[in-house]
């Protein structure tokens, strides 16, 4: 008499052999232990590069967020350097407003949105990560109808920008720029 092993056996180890293979193939799930964790809510490792968030160019209150990013000097800009933002969409408890650029060979970025919706007791913010290979960091900028602020963090972190630190708000109510610097 011959010991014929289970069928059941058989579909257990070929699901556990197709697990490990699909685990070690793919770029996603490596790279999803090398991602830098975000400290603020709603990031998106996989947004969509672009520099126009907004959902409608015609209605609402639109804001255009422009910069340079530093090296941790303050001296040198970064060109080619990954910035990567997103915020509350208006009206919405909802991080839709995603958008991932990259900035010119002079380190500036630029990117067009939607005002952002606010959690309860806090201003609105946007959320930024900047990376190159070698450096991830991450800030954020409050915003209200009338002025651009920074946090105390951010503020600590990049005091070496000097006159270039503090973040200048131009323009309506309903279409503003701001101008925020950044050193990594």
């Amino acid at each position: 008499m011959k010991i014929h092993p289970s069928r059941r056996l058989f579909l257990r180890k070929t699901a556990f052999a197709t697990t490990g293979i699909a685990m070690l193939s793919s770029n996603s799930i490596l790279n999803a232990f090398s991602l830098h964790e975000s400290p603020f809510m709603g990031y998106n490792a996989y947004a969509e590069e672009k520099t126009d968030l907004r959902t409608s160019s015609f209605s609402g209150k639109h804001i255009t967020v422009q910069g340079k990013i530093y090296d941790k000097t303050g001296l040198f800009s970064m060109p080619n350097t990954t910035v990567e933002v997103w915020h509350l969409s208006p009206g919405s408890s909802k991080y839709r407003h995603q958008g991932k650029m990259k900035t010119n060979e002079t380190g500036e970025y630029h990117f067009i949105t939607d005002f952002p919706n606010k959690e309860e007791g806090k201003a609105s913010r946007v959320y930024f990560k900047v990376s190159t290979n070698e450096t991830t960091y991450f800030t954020e900028l409050l915003l209200n109808d009338f002025d651009a602020h920074f946090t105390g963090k951010h503020w600590e972190e990049n005091n070496q920008l000097g006159e270039n630190l503090f973040p200048i708000k131009e323009g309506s109510k309903n279409s503003s720029t701001i101008t925020f610097n950044i050193s990594i």
